[in-house]
């Protein structure tokens, strides 16, 4: 994993799991990774429909592709004239599920203007209710921010490398870089009553 993103986001999903295979999604504490948020994702898993769905997506993921990406299938972000979108996303999203490993996929972003963008993708599986093949955690990571980034959205994806995180994975570095941006979808939290309240909608 290369970016920082990747890198906490699976540093604390292995804190959470302990020997389990995966945690429970109600252990998500967003306060915890609100520095990740504006990357991060949560996908709800149909295998009748062999489709994934946004639960949850950030600010920057969703200013990345123009749109508010909750309720969309995972599977629209994907390049549409190598084949079956569907089929490409959910090839990754069984990997993850069927297997219950982490996968990282190095990714390239095509606008209609011809811009490009390289991301990271990251899948990790998360437990629901009991149920392994029910969500998937991940982040999806800009390596570095371009300026028309809520002008140009991107338009498909296309996979440029892909690697499976075994059980003995460890990450190279797991503590927060000194330059960790601040969150980019704060405001700070709001205190309701006994709650703190973090903006970028509900797990």
């Amino acid at each position: 994993m290369k970016h920082p993103t990747s890198r906490l986001l699976h540093a604390y999903w292995d804190r959470l799991r302990g020997e389990r295979a995966a945690p429970e999604r109600s252990e998500i504490e967003p306060g915890e990774i609100r520095n990740l948020l504006a990357d991060s994702l949560i996908l709800e898993i149909e295998p009748q429909r062999r489709q994934a769905v946004f639960r949850l997506a950030g600010t920057r993921l969703c200013a990345l592709f123009g749109r508010e990406l909750r309720g969309s299938p995972f599977s629209e972000l994907w390049d549409r004239t190598g084949g079956d979108p569907a089929d490409s996303a959910w090839r990754l999203v069984e990997t993850v599920t069927m297997d219950t490993v982490g996968v990282v996929a190095g990714l390239k972003g095509l606008t209609a203007s011809g811009e490009i963008i390289e991301l990271e993708l990251l899948l990790l599986p998360l437990r629901h209710r009991g149920r392994t093949q029910a969500r998937l955690l991940g982040a999806l990571s800009p390596h570095c921010v371009p300026a028309w980034l809520g002008l140009h959205p991107v338009m498909r994806m296309e996979v440029n490398s892909l690697r499976v995180l075994g059980p003995a994975f460890v990450p190279e570095e797991t503590k927060l870089p000194s330059d960790m941006p601040q969150p980019a979808n704060d405001p700070l939290p709001v205190r309701r009553g006994h709650l703190l309240v973090h903006e970028g909608g509900r797990l």
